[in-house]
């Protein structure tokens, strides 16, 4: 399939996006081409691949972390610039189908039947969800009961004024301002949880704590105030609250294609351009120039009761980063500093195997002193990033597997579902093997 003929006005929409005609052409020909999939190898376990901090550690990470952070070193990077969509996509169908599913004797597939049981799962537990009291306020305000309507099954009007604009409209906010988690002196979002997480771990010596929030453009005013508005409940006369915000740039958007792979345009015959996954916000990332970053998903909170347990993990994960981080800088120096000296390659080639787990390549072999020394320089001198695990117990998220490259090394990535070959008997055997999962919680020193 040759090129897409673009119109001068698809090249102007292109060009306000902050893209190429090129751009847009290349995305088109990895989509007809398709993406190559990882060559899973085994995936990562206690012990191979994945590192098990014993308790004897605990204490020693923990004071290395907590004395970089009172040096100011630490921040918390929020990819916070999704939508709930997703989150509310079958009440939504449910919403825009109703009369017919709630009418019909059997729904007619299985996203019907999808739809009817969170449906139903809703009202069996409303009083539960975080946003009760706000959905019963936004109904009484026109005269409803929301207590008399769940009694009445009269689902419609519990949809609209949870969903749309007539109500709270939480199919289309961003994750951010959905209320998450409901305690006795009233509701938090997603948001407030990351703050209160971040108090736990993140303040420096003055007691200041600093947030970066990836936010939506047509929401960025709306949380900028909500944030001025709840910050002092958790500053509390004892912390400062230092937020910054970014937006995930027009020029990493992806277009949007068919099952033919052709551009798909709206009503209006624009063509249609998706944002781009969490790789994008790499932009927003290295513009912070931070030091110790600790990155986490907006969803990815938790209630008062389990947060002790998550602050430990957090300065665990940060404690360790920061003994790593010395011992590389430590080798760069030496390497950098002095000329090639046997002691100090070998010291660095026993540091990438047994303590990054970096499996060498065969070619290392017949390389000259000053060959090898170039190497180690440029395999030592990157980011770091240390990634949290947890056990696999059917959420999604990406697993930790080795994979092997094209020159045949190995490597340690967090391959995600949707890039392996699943159709290969072996590869899918490997996938379901797999013990662990990240959470998107890691701390990164870039």
């Amino acid at each position: 399939m040759g090129k897409t003929i673009f119109s001068e006005q698809d090249r102007e929409q292109i060009q306000e996006h902050g893209l190429r005609v090129e751009d847009v052409e290349a995305q088109l020909a990895l989509f007809r081409k398709g993406f190559p999939p990882p060559r899973l190898v085994r995936p990562c376990t206690p012990g191979d691949g994945i590192l098990r901090l014993s308790e004897q550690e605990h204490s020693e990470l923990m004071a290395l972390y907590e004395g970089a952070a009172r040096e100011g070193r630490a921040m918390k990077f929020t990819p916070a610039s999704g939508a709930a969509t997703r989150m509310f996509r079958s009440l939504v169908r449910a919403l825009q189908e109703f009369p017919r599913l709630f009418v019909e004797e059997k729904p007619l597939d299985s996203a019907d039947h999808q739809a009817v049981e969170d449906v139903q799962r809703l009202l069996d537990n409303l009083e539960r969800f975080a946003f009760y009291e706000d959905l019963s306020r936004m109904l009484a305000r026109d005269g409803l009961d929301l207590r008399q309507l769940k009694q009445q099954g009269q689902v419609e009007p519990i949809l609209r004024y949870l969903l749309t604009d007539q109500g709270l409209g939480y199919a289309h906010l961003p994750k951010a301002l959905i209320k998450f988690h409901a305690y006795p002196e009233g509701a938090r979002t997603a948001l407030e949880e990351h703050l209160v997480e971040g108090l736990g771990f993140l303040p420096d010596a003055h007691q200041v704590a600093r947030f970066h929030f990836t936010v939506p453009a047509s929401h960025r005013e709306e949380i900028t105030r909500f944030v001025e508005a709840v910050r002092p409940r958790y500053e509390n006369q004892r912390y400062r609250i230092q937020v910054a915000y970014s937006v995930q740039s027009p020029a990493t958007d992806v277009i949007a294609v068919d099952f033919n792979n052709q551009p798909v345009r709206d009503a209006g015959g624009r063509l249609v351009f998706r944002p781009g996954g969490h790789g994008a916000l790499l932009q927003n990332l290295n513009a912070l120039q931070g030091d110790l970053v600790f990155v986490k998903n907006i969803d990815n909170v938790v209630p008062d009761r389990l947060k002790p347990e998550v602050i430990l993990y957090k300065k665990l994960l940060g404690g360790y980063l920061v003994k790593i981080q010395g011992q590389v800088f430590d080798l760069l120096n030496q390497l950098e500093n002095g000329p090639e000296r046997p002691a100090v390659v070998h010291r660095a080639l026993e540091f990438v195997e047994e303590v990054l787990q970096l499996p060498l390549p065969p070619a290392l072999a017949g390389m000259s002193l000053q060959e090898k020394h170039r190497y180690l320089w440029q395999l030592l001198n990157r980011p770091i990033r240390v990634c949290g695990m947890v056990p696999n117990a059917g959420e999604p998220g990406g697993g930790p597997f080795w994979v092997q490259e094209q020159d045949g090394t190995l490597s340690r990535q967090i391959v995600e579902q949707a890039q392996v070959n699943l159709n290969d008997p072996g590869q899918k055997q490997i996938w379901q093997s797999s013990t662990h999962f990240n959470p998107t919680d890691m701390v990164l020193g870039v």
